[in-house]
């Protein structure tokens, strides 16, 4: 793979490997764009079949974090890490305490968060090393696990979908169907089954789901049959690229909204779910809670607020419906749109919020002290 050619077609600024094989550890950390602010995205581990597998992961992701604080209107860039491991097998202490002495070499250009395959206690131990992270427990001025904010973004997305196609946004009486029920899946499943829809679920780890099953009284699909159910909303919340020449057409629903990143493997499946009248929400804008609420631990932290930030998806999504419909563009596209503005009008002035983007890597150092 052509590193820096891929870096030039996703417009990168840094790209940063760091590796020590005292405590097996393997980084990667992309910072995509720092315009509206320092790089904020969360660290992601999982066994890699390959290096380029990883940095593939690890180029998009950090993209999709610069459009995700874009769209929800966030004084943030977009960044993300991946550490090549297996999160069953690999994690430590000491790994993570190393890893956060590396992030701290990067002066706060780069904060980082929990994400598949890392948690709060992963978390915990890099904070030892560096203030440059959020999603620390509340004990230590943090606001903690950032997945049941993800999650609620998620209901919230659905509701405007559904108000979109069916004219009011209640989930009460739909089949929605699950695809991953782990930190951030699992929490969506019990919203929607508390709000009266019949919930499908569907996992490759078979003993979460049984657990999810036992929980919450839901059906269970096999993972290679998902695709395929009938349903009104699927929501996928596993990893990405699930919407694809294989797929698309095996679904059988009216809306596509979850909470995974990078949903859709290439633009034109957008067009593709638009074309068989499929309402897609953005996963981006969509799953935008998490970072709503990690993002108040840099202002400081009020569950309040990060709650009604949140609740703005609905409205954030009616607004990129209505762009949609104006431009006669995929919602995909539309959303870009609302970003890439975003991003050029702050660009132009960008002078304005260099103050702005000291001020938050400031308040992270002081954060320790109090």
């Amino acid at each position: 793979m052509n590193i820096l050619a891929a870096m030039e077609e996703f417009d990168h600024e840094e790209l940063i490997f760091f590796q020590d094989k005292d405590v097996g550890l393997k980084a990667i950390v992309a910072i995509h764009n720092t315009v509206l602010g320092p790089a904020l995205g969360g660290t992601r581990m999982r066994p890699y079949a390959s290096e380029e597998e990883a940095l593939k992961d690890v180029l998009r992701l950090s993209r999709g974090m610069t459009y995700k604080a874009a769209a929800a209107g966030l004084n943030l860039g977009g960044g993300k890490a991946v550490i090549i491991g297996d999160p069953k097998k690999d994690k430590s202490q000491t790994l993570f305490s190393v890893y956060g002495k590396f992030l701290n070499t990067l002066g706060g250009r780069y904060i980082t968060a929990e994400d598949s395959g890392t948690d709060v206690n992963d978390i915990e131990y890099m904070f030892t090393e560096t203030d440059y992270v959020v999603g620390i427990e509340t004990s230590h001025g943090g606001s903690g696990d950032p997945s049941p904010f993800t999650a609620l973004g998620v209901f919230q997305g659905i509701q405007a979908c559904c108000s979109r196609v069916y004219g009011k946004d209640g989930v009460r009486g739909k089949t929605v169907v699950v695809q991953g029920v782990g930190n951030v899946g699992g929490k969506l499943a019990r919203l929607l089954v508390g709000a009266g829809a019949k919930v499908v679920i569907s996992d490759v780890d078979a003993g979460r789901v049984e657990q999810v099953k036992r929980d919450l009284s839901v059906e269970a699909v096999p993972a290679d049959q998902v695709f395929g159910v009938a349903c009104d909303i699927f929501a996928p919340c596993a990893l990405g690229s699930v919407l694809n020449d294989a797929t698309v057409n095996q679904l059988q629903c009216k809306i596509v909204a979850g909470g995974a990143n990078n949903q859709l493997e290439r633009p034109e499946h957008a067009e593709q779910l638009r074309q068989r009248g499929i309402i897609y929400a953005p996963d981006y804008v969509i799953n935008a809670g998490g970072l709503m609420n990690v993002y108040l631990e840099l202002e400081g932290y009020s569950r309040e607020r990060a709650e009604r930030m949140t609740r703005g998806i609905y409205y954030n999504l009616m607004q990129i419906f209505q762009l949609s419909d104006q431009m006669k563009i995929t919602t995909a596209a539309a959303a870009d749109r609302l970003a890439e503005q975003r991003l050029e009008k702050i660009s132009r002035a960008s002078a304005i919020f260099m103050p702005h983007k000291k001020d938050i890597v400031e308040k992270m150092r002081l954060r320790r002290r109090h």
